[in-house]
This record gives C-alpha cells, sequence and structure tokens, in this order.
C-alpha cells in the first residue's frame, strides 16, 4: 500500500517508494503553506474554466452576404410588383445567402491574474494532500521507451487503474515517450503543471527530484 502523509505543524512527510512499489527509508518533507492551504474552491473554478476556453480553437466561421456567390443586382423594382421588396439574391432568406450575425473566429481565452492562479494551484495541491493522493517515487529513468515496462511501474505503486500525473524536474523524452499510449496516465515538467491536470488526476506521482524542488522553495521564501 502506499504510504500516507504524516501531518505536523509546518511540513507533510511522505515515504520516498521505489519503482516497485516499495519504502526506500527516505522521506521529502513538503511545506504547508503549499500542500495545507484551506483551498478556495471559486478561485480553483476560475482556473479551470479559463484554461478549459483555452483550449477551444474558435475557428467557427460562416459567410456573411458579402461573403457567398450570386449577383448583386436588385431582384426586382422596389414597388409595384405586389411582393414583398428584395435585395439581391444574396439575402439571408434565400437558400444559399448569407447568414444574420453568425459566428466569427474568436478567441475564449481570458486573463486571470498571476496571484490568482498561483493560489487556485496551490488549492488544487493541497486537496491532492488532504485525499492522501500525492505519491513519491525515486527518478524513474528509462533507458528507452518502454510502455510495457512503466505499466509495470504503474502496477506495482497501485496507480495503474487510476488517473495518473507523474511529475518530473524536466524533460526526460523516454518517460514521456513510454506513456503516452497509456489511456490513464500523463506526465509533465513541475513547471508546467496547471490546476486543470492537478484536479483532473486521481492521484499525482510526484518523483524524486521534483519533489525536493518544493522545498528548495520553501527554504528560498524563508
Amino acid at each position: 500500500m502506499p504510504a500516507r502523509p504524516v501531518r505536523n505543524e509546518k511540513v507533510m512527510t511522505i515515504e520516498v517508494l521505489n519503482t516497485a512499489g516499495q519504502k526506500t527509508g527516505r522521506t521529502i518533507e513538503l511545506p504547508e503553506d503549499i500542500f495545507g492551504v484551506e483551498p478556495n474552491d471559486h478561485v480553483i473554478y476560475l482556473a479551470v474554466k479559463q484554461y478549459l476556453a483555452a483550449q477551444r480553437q474558435g475557428t467557427h466561421k460562416v459567410k456573411t452576404r458579402m461573403e457567398v456567390k450570386g449577383a448583386s443586382r436588385k431582384l426586382h423594382k422596389q414597388k409595384g410588383t405586389g411582393g414583398s421588396r428584395k435585395g439581391n439574391i444574396r439575402n439571408p432568406l434565400y437558400k444559399g445567402g448569407g447568414t444574420i450575425f453568425g459566428p466569427k473566429p474568436h478567441g475564449y481565452d481570458h486573463k486571470l491574474n498571476r496571484k490568482v492562479k498561483d493560489l487556485a494551484k496551490i488549492g488544487a495541491l493541497s486537496y491532492k494532500a488532504k485525499e492522501n493522493a500525492i505519491l513519491i517515487v525515486e527518478d524513474i529513468k528509462m533507458d528507452a521507451p518502454k510502455t510495457k515496462q512503466f505499466n509495470g511501474v504503474m502496477e506495482s505503486l497501485g496507480v495503474a487503474s487510476k488517473k495518473a500525473l507523474f511529475v518530473y524536474p524536466e524533460t526526460d523524452i523516454n518517460l514521456y515517450l513510454s506513456l503516452r499510449n497509456i489511456p490513464n496516465a500523463d506526465a509533465m515538467e513541475l513547471a508546467d503543471i496547471n490546476t486543470y491536470d492537478i484536479m483532473n488526476a486521481d492521484v499525482m506521482v510526484l518523483t524524486e527530484s521534483a519533489a525536493k524542488i518544493f522545498t528548495e522553495i520553501e527554504g528560498s521564501e524563508a
């Protein structure tokens, strides 16, 4: 079974596991002001909303009456025909005519202050800590992309059946290629993690090197 976090007043201590899911005897102390705050649900909602909005392409487009094919001549005189007034054949009321007030390409992204984003990310990390959904594993070294081998690591850690987010300190192409075909696994650098990915994962697996960065950040702020 994965080690459960042990809380004290200032830090949260988690035992480091090896790739076989066994305790290594080492521990990492994660700072409480990042992993032990009271989450602000509304701020988390805003950050997730912004992330999802930014994923939308916004390339939808329809043609107006100025862009569809058709002559520009007036179909018949304005008065005296007994019928309604008409412009040209590109009139939106005709089949093949332009569209009134149709969608135009635009972005859906909206601004969110950096402090709000940081607060949301800290809240998401604290949720994972409260749910005992954080594991720390020794640095995973892959000599070559091997999906089967990485599946074995996930089985050993007890996360094979969960949405698992693996967080590492810097780009590791072999690690990324080993898990990219595993539907419920994702990996990203520590600098790139965001509120949505944290909340979307059932469990967050930090490599030992990535977890130590949190301690270094805490030490530099002290």
